[in-house]
């Protein structure tokens, strides 16, 4: 395990409007205001969506299982921002319903607001969160540096 401790900074909040992809508006909002290390909460609808549901075995690495929703899907959901080689890096995990039928997993690709998404963005500021390579699984994992976030 690892731990680190910083504090609330800067606090945004975002109406993402119709027709408008969540996820590059939330790396949008993230790269104009240089947030390196913080918390996203969503709430609203989505028209599409790209997400991963899990893996299509539990084994290591996994390989990802992937569901498409259409139609206007509610969401709520709540992610991590770090950064990496490339940028800023989000992970949003979400659940999404429609009528009876219920999912969860995380957003990837494309996201498609239906009418509005609101979201919270809040900066933690005296960590340096970084994705980095993981063997072991493949994926990107957040690890922590030493000192504060830039």
């Amino acid at each position: 395990m690892q731990c680190t401790e910083g504090r609330a900074g800067r606090i945004c909040v975002l109406r993402i409007e119709h027709g408008e992809d969540l996820l590059e508006a939330l790396l949008q909002c993230i790269r104009d205001k240089e947030i390196h290390c913080g918390t996203i909460q969503v709430l609203g609808a989505l028209l599409q969506g790209d997400l991963v549901a899990g893996p299509e075995e539990p084994v290591l690495p996994p390989v990802p299982h992937r569901e498409k929703i259409d139609g206007g899907w509610d969401i709520l959901g709540i992610g991590s921002i770090s950064w990496g080689e490339d940028g800023p890096y989000l992970h949003l995990h979400s659940a999404m319903g429609r009528g009876s039928h219920a999912i969860a997993g995380c957003l990837r690709d494309q996201a498609k607001v239906y009418i509005v998404v609101e979201a919270i963005v809040t900066e933690i500021v005296g960590i340096q969160a970084v994705r980095c390579h993981d063997a072991v699984t493949g994926l990107h994992l957040p690890r922590f540096l030493p000192g504060n976030s830039p």
